[in-house]
């Protein structure tokens, strides 16, 4: 294994960092997607609810554990690769996530062998015994519920776009100093963004959920989202400075289009 380098960083702007190979990208890459896929998966098909000292019961998305690791992990993206090269893992996560719902619903809605639908097991949940025919459980954890669908898409999209955005622009700002202030500053905008957005979309309307009980659960997992972005800070320290000594070089948006759809655009104005 070769020793790391302590020699300083060379600093780019972002268009050149977006047209130069990365010994790790990839890998982050691939780790962003991957968080973003099971905390949507398996998180978002429980609610869990744990007794805090103090606060007693408290009911949530067994999803909020996991899934804004994918906002710190967007933040080491755009910290370290720059904000065009965040854009392609944005964009990567979305349509990822788009066909774990195809699948999701396919697979679902395939009729099943009788024999293995009617299957049942028995379990014993808080004393009293329960059976589950495997199709309603299957159902139950992997089915897709198109509007809620709608809102997580939407939602991941534009928050993790703001965030990488704010982030950006910061670190140009700050002339790279004070990397916490970026780190949780475009989570508060990014997380805000996206709780603002999910849960209205979600589930404004339905019996049970009024405007105010929506505005106080996005507020909740808003506040526990960003602190968890606070909470892990000192592991983005440790993850970004290694990142940016493996690959030599520390990227500024100096010189990048911020659109979502610039690369896109660019591909649509080439001639035939």
């Amino acid at each position: 294994m070769q020793p790391m380098s302590n020699a300083p960083l060379s600093r780019i702007d972002g268009m050149t960092g977006a047209r130069r190979h990365f010994r790790y990208f990839d890998f982050v890459m691939v780790a962003f997607v991957v968080i973003l896929l099971l905390s949507n998966l398996i998180g978002a098909a429980k609610q869990a609810q744990v007794d805090f000292p103090l606060v007693g019961s408290v009911t949530f998305g067994a999803g909020v554990l996991f899934f804004p690791v994918s906002y710190i992990i967007g933040d080491v993206l755009t910290e370290v690769y720059g904000y065009a090269n965040a854009r392609r893992c944005i964009w990567a996560g979305f349509f990822a996530l788009l066909f774990m719902v195809l699948m999701s619903v396919v697979v679902v809605e395939i009729p099943a062998n009788p024999e293995w639908a009617l299957a049942s097991a028995t379990y014993v949940i808080d004393g009293k015994q329960v059976t589950a025919p495997n199709q309603a459980a299957y159902y139950s954890i992997f089915g897709q519920t198109p509007r809620i669908v709608f809102a997580s898409v939407c939602a991941f999209w534009a928050g993790e776009f703001v965030n990488s955005f704010v982030l950006a622009r910061m670190k140009v700002m700050t002339q790279g100093k004070h990397l916490w202030t970026r780190t949780i500053g475009s989570t508060i905008f990014g997380e805000g963004v996206d709780s603002a957005l999910f849960y209205p979309l979600a589930f404004l309307g339905v019996a049970g959920f009024t405007p105010h009980s929506i505005a106080l659960l996005a507020l909740t997992q808003w506040v526990i989202k960003t602190g968890w972005e606070v909470l892990l800070t000192p592991v983005t320290y440790v993850v970004v400075g290694w990142l940016k000594r493996r690959e030599g070089v520390d990227v500024f948006d100096n010189n990048v289009n911020f659109s979502p759809f610039a690369k896109a655009r660019k591909a649509a104005a080439l001639p035939d």
